[in-house]
């Protein structure tokens, strides 16, 4: 049956129309949705409700951080952290819940003597408050495809934190992972997550954990003192080409790497989270040797002038004069504190993790960076 002469202009009309559609330019709003989709996954900016406050020990508190509203927050990488804005500052918190959920963000905070952030946030912070954090960050994460099916972590302190979200991730998601943590607390009291770590070990015969204690009570019958070469042998065996994850208080790292590389354990075995400016930037072999690390020096940054002593980190000086650079790690090396020096000298500390073209054109990490002389930045 032929069709209908106005039925076969409609289908001409069509495949015209068709064709005009293909040849039009692409008139869709694609920025728009690039932006809506970075926002999602990886927004510059949260806005977190405080919805618990869970004391794990005496010197540590977790808070647990949701969107006000509901829903999902940004899938994370077990190990990451996101960098909390408070006071004027802001300090990096690993996440230690699990990324099998995506409705809550836990972070463990522990007291530290004259820690500003750590110590306000478990003296005042409540349920119900507000912080804003930046998305998730950072690259101290488990890579199966580089770090292999069996690893051992070497945690202090706090550092167990991503330690934590890495188990948790093993054990809700059925992962073929295993996993040896070496936890090294100054006394049993004080050994965060204890309880359910002792669990998942006790469940998983994927999951391995051993504390190591400092100063032990006359109750204790687990290992003592610290994570030395003798103590993570005995305890794990040969290393062999295991990757072997570090965090924890800075004085760590070095003692860390020295007792791995007497194991011999490959330096590119190891990898060490980020852990803050150093303490003494003067104690580094680069530091000039006739400046006095305490004496003042001046910072300019466009139109403001001021005086800091030359062992502050540069982003804590210019935070202490109302400029905030943007800021994500504190450490040297997520980058997004660098500054141009324009004028004058800093120091810029071994935790630097410099682009090639830094040196070349003057910038320098802000967080891990001092000024030896007079200086003058372009933030």
């Amino acid at each position: 049956m032929n069709k209908h002469p106005l039925a076969a202009l409609y289908d001409e009309t069509a495949e015209v129309e068709a064709e005009l559609a293909a040849r039009a330019p692409d008139t869709a709003d694609h920025w728009a949705r690039t932006r809506e989709l970075i926002d999602t996954y990886h927004p510059k900016r949260l806005r977190l409700a405080v919805t618990a406050v869970i004391e794990e020990t005496p010197t540590a508190t977790t808070f647990r951080l949701a969107l006000k509203r509901g829903g999902d927050l940004p899938p994370f990488l077990a190990g990451q952290y996101v960098n909390v804005f408070v006071d004027g500052t802001s300090r990096p918190f690993a996440i230690s819940s699990t990324t099998a959920t995506r409705s809550y963000y836990d972070i463990t905070v522990r007291r530290v003597p004259a820690g500003r952030v750590s110590n306000l946030l478990i003296d005042s912070l409540t349920v119900g408050q507000e912080l804003t954090t930046t998305g998730p960050m950072g690259t101290f994460h488990h890579n199966p495809l580089f770090h292999g099916d069996d690893v051992v972590f070497l945690a202090g302190g706090s550092g167990v934190a991503p330690a934590m979200s890495m188990i948790r991730e093993i054990v809700d998601r059925g992962l073929d992972l295993r996993f040896h943590l070496l936890y090294g607390s100054r006394t049993a009291d004080d050994v965060i997550f204890r309880e359910e770590l002792d669990t998942m070990a006790a469940e998983s015969p994927l999951i391995l954990v051993d504390h190591v204690i400092t100063d032990p009570s006359s109750e204790w019958e687990g290992a003592t003192g610290f994570l030395t070469a003798e103590t993570i042998s005995a305890l794990v065996g040969p290393l062999g080409g295991r990757m072997v994850y570090v965090c924890g208080p800075q004085a760590l790292y070095p003692f860390a790497l020295d007792q791995l590389s007497a194991l011999r354990h490959p330096r590119h075995r190891i990898r060490f989270e980020a852990s803050g400016a150093p303490a003494r930037p003067e104690a580094q072999p680069r530091w000039p040797s006739d400046i006095d690390p305490y004496g003042q020096v001046t910072v300019t940054c466009g139109t403001a002038s001021f005086s800091t002593p030359r062992n502050r980190p540069l982003l804590d000086a210019l935070e202490d004069n109302g400029i905030r650079p943007e800021v994500a790690c504190r450490s040297g090396e997520c980058g997004l504190c660098r500054v141009r020096v324009a004028e004058g000298t800093v120091h810029q500390a071994e935790e630097a993790r410099p682009r090639l073209c830094d040196e070349r054109f003057g910038y320098v990490h802000s967080c891990v960076s001092y000024p030896l002389t007079n200086v003058a930045l372009e933030v």
